[in-house]
Formats: C-alpha cells, structure tokens, sequence
C-alpha cells in the first residue's frame, strides 16, 4: 500500500474511536453535572437556617445602602453626617425593627395558642357544616377525621417555631451588622478579585441592577401588604370578631408570597369568621369583602405600582414559588421572587445561559443594563479604599 492509499477499515476504526470519546466525555460532563446539583441541594437543605438568615441580611442591607449613601451626604449646620454614623444608624434601626416584630410575631402566635384551644370545638362544627353541603356522610367522615387530629401537639410545635424566630432574627442581624462593616471595602475587593477593572464595573452594574429590582418589588410588596393588613384588622373589628391582630399580621407575611399568598390569607379569614360567627351568611359577607380587598390591592394597585421593574414570567413565579418552598418551606417561598430576579439578571448576561433568562422573564425580553451607572461613591470612601 503506498503512502497515499487510505484503509478505509482504518479510517472507520478511528472515526469510531473518536465518536466513542466525544460521548464519554459527554457522558462524563452529565454525570458531573447531575453530582454538582445534587452535592447543591444537599448543602441548601442541611444549611437552610443559615442560608436563609444570610439571603434576608443581604435584602435588607441592599434595602439600606442607598439610603445610607444618601444620609452620608447631608450637612446639619456645619456638622456633617459621616460615613459610618449613617451605617451605624442604619443598623440599630435594623435591629430594633427586627426585634420588635420578632416580639409581636411571638406574643400573637402565644394569643393565638391559648385561645385557640377554646375554639376547638367551633371549628369542627363549622368545618362540618361546610362538607354538610356535598353530602350527610362527608360531614361525618369530616368531622370524624378533623376529631382524630392532636391539635395541641400542632400548637406546641407552632410555639416552638415561633420562638426559633428569636434565634433567626439575632443571626440576620449579626449578618447584617459585619456586611456594614465590610461595605467600604466592596468595590476595591471586586477590582482586585476579577483583576480586571472593565470586568469588575460591569458585574457592580449587575449588582446594582439585581438590587434596584429587588429592592423595588419589596417596597411595593411592602406598602401593598401594610393597607391589606390595616383592612383585614378594620374588618374584623368591625364584625366583632377576635384575633383581628394575628390575622392582620399573618395577612401581611403571606401577601409577599405572589398569587397563592393572598388566595390563602382570604381562605384563613373566612374559616375564622365562619368558626366565630353562627350565621353563615355574615362569614360569606366577611369572605367577600376580605376578597375584594385583596383583589383590588394585589391585582389592580400591586401591578399599576410595580410597574415593568419585575418582568418576569408568572408561570416561572410558580415554579420558583414550588422549588423554594420544597427546599426551605415557607421562608423560602418569600425569598423566591427575588432570588429568581437575581438568577434572570445574572443569566442574561452570560450568552451560555442566556436561554434560562428568556424563560423566566416575562415577555421572553430579559433586560440588560450594560449602559447603566453605578452610585457614584463618597470621595472619602474611595479614598480610605485605596
């Protein structure tokens, strides 16, 4: 054979041998990237408490910053507002904040565990009466199931949890406290991180718009929930009904859980009068307004103030809302929109992830910021910086 004929049964032999190492390599690329994912959700789930605690402390100090920046700025007189007297205040406001509502959470879930043993047998009745109306034998197997419920053991389990909270509220804010103390230092450790300073502004304008989102949807998610709770406790006072304080509170917390938060909240509310109340047409009456209250808030103020600063895919919410909520329960169903914000914004500036931003925004449009601008930073920052 001379040097120019070609065996093709060599030829095919070494085709073959390279085809066989493109699909082992493929193979093992799969296989490595089933373990990471794996090796991930294992430590989200055995690391939830801490996780979560750090994933509130980073929102509220993002909440912060700008504020703080603001208030470094400000002459009273010929005194100025320092850096650090600004942050310093920023953080004792956190703290007491967060201590105070981890204090009325606790005394209203107390109230609640107290009272609530007398209501037992309301309840029952009332859930019964409901099933009443498919048929005489589902009221009785209702009310035989509800019966054979320890509702004291369900009790002192929420007690319990209640009081973790005090345990997670001192985690958050000792969190928040050291990225204070770090936050002069941010843009001088990503520069030398990324050894690029191009590089190093872009992922700050990544950061800045990730923030300015978030940040955004909580203040309105906020606002929204505060007049929801001040109308749920007006409207229970007004009907006479107890646990108007509990209810107010539980319809704020679930409000910042898109869609399926305030469904809930209205659900709960009319079970409570339904159980406080003998006629069923008051309940339906307090079902109705709590429903319109809620309509008008989440589906017609809530969208008009958000705006187009969201934008991203309500089907997308759902599955963010399932994923968090399997992994770190309801905690992790308030963080999910702002972790799925944070996940667009991150993938739509990577061409290789591109596609995951499309499906979770909402017009298939993710928005880049590269023409954005960041906080100008206080001269003397920058300079105890360098």
């Amino acid at each position: 054979m001379t040097p120019h004929e070609i065996d093709p049964a060599h030829t095919d032999t070494d085709s073959a041998h390279r085809l066989s190492l493109v699909d082992r390599n493929r193979l093992q690329t799969w296989f490595l990237g089933i373990l990471a994912f794996s090796m991930i959700l294992f430590l989200l789930v055995q690391a939830r408490f801490i996780l979560i605690s750090l994933v509130i402390a980073i929102i509220l100090f993002s909440l912060t910053a700008d504020a703080i920046n603001a208030f470094s700025k400000l002459r009273i007189g010929s005194w100025k507002i320092t850096n650090w007297l600004a942050s310093m205040g920023a953080f004792t406001m956190i703290a007491v904040l967060l201590l105070t509502l981890s204090g009325i959470i606790i005394s209203q879930v107390n109230a609640v565990v107290t009272t609530t043993v007398g209501y037992t047998d309301q309840a029952i009745t009332a859930i019964s009466r409901l099933a009443a109306w498919i048929s005489p034998e589902a009221e009785q197997m209702v009310e035989t199931s509800i019966r054979s419920i320890e509702v004291s053991g369900y009790l002192s389990t929420l007690a319990g949890q209640a009081s973790n909270l005090l345990s997670a509220t001192t985690l958050v804010i000792l969190f928040v406290g050291f990225m204070f103390a770090e936050r002069l230092w941010f843009n001088t450790k990503l520069e030398n991180l990324l050894h690029d300073k191009a590089k190093a502004r872009r992922v700050g304008r990544i950061i800045h718009s990730i923030v300015r989102r978030v940040n955004h949807y909580l203040l309105v998610k906020t606002a929204v929930s505060v007049a929801t709770a001040i109308a749920v406790y007006a409207l229970m006072e007004g009907f006479g009904l107890d646990f108007a304080g509990p209810m107010a509170i539980l319809t704020f917390v679930l409000n910042y859980i898109p869609s399926v938060g305030s469904i809930i909240a209205t659900i709960l509310l009319g079970l409570v009068a339904l159980i406080q109340v003998p006629e069923p047409a008051t309940a339906l009456l307090v079902f109705v307004i709590a429903g319109m209250v809620q309509f008008v808030l989440g589906s017609v103020i809530d969208p008009m103030l958000m705006g187009r600063a969201l934008r991203v895919s309500s089907f997308g919410i759902i599955i963010s809302l399932a994923f968090w909520g399997a992994l770190w329960g309801i905690p992790g169903m308030f963080l999910a929109v702002p972790i799925m914000v944070a996940a667009m914004i991150v993938c739509s500036h990577i061409p290789s992830a591109r596609p995951v931003a499309v499906l979770l925004s909402r017009e298939g449009l993710p928005e880049i910021e590269e023409a954005g601008t960041l906080p100008e930073e206080d001269t003397r920052v920058r300079q105890a910086a360098e």
